[in-house]
């Protein structure tokens, strides 16, 4: 089995760094792809990459966020004293990670 070598070993680090969203990763990286030669083009385009990657699931989450607004149906709480409103999810089968 081949190992990376250290310049591709830095490109995936700077890629889970950008993804993780951890700036001490990212310190500590973008130098040390600089020390394995690679050029700032060259960081730059994987930190890029990097992003583009990341950006796709925070997109469909958050347009998964507002189609759940838009389509989720809101009924007045029976309870009388109450001021809080109870929400009806469309799908209430499958639960939060939480």
């Amino acid at each position: 089995m081949k190992r990376l070598t250290f310049k591709e070993r830095e490109l995936v680090a700077l890629g889970a760094a950008i993804g993780s969203n951890c700036i001490p990763c990212v310190e500590y990286h973008v130098p040390n792809a600089k020390k394995a030669g690679l050029n700032n083009d060259q960081i730059t385009h994987a930190i890029e990459i990097a992003e583009s990657v990341k950006a796709v699931p925070a997109d469909k989450v958050l347009a998964k966020a507002l189609d759940l607004v838009k389509n989720t149906e809101e009924k007045e709480c029976e309870d009388p004293s109450c001021e809080c409103r109870e929400v009806i999810q469309p799908n209430d089968d499958s639960p939060c990670c939480s």
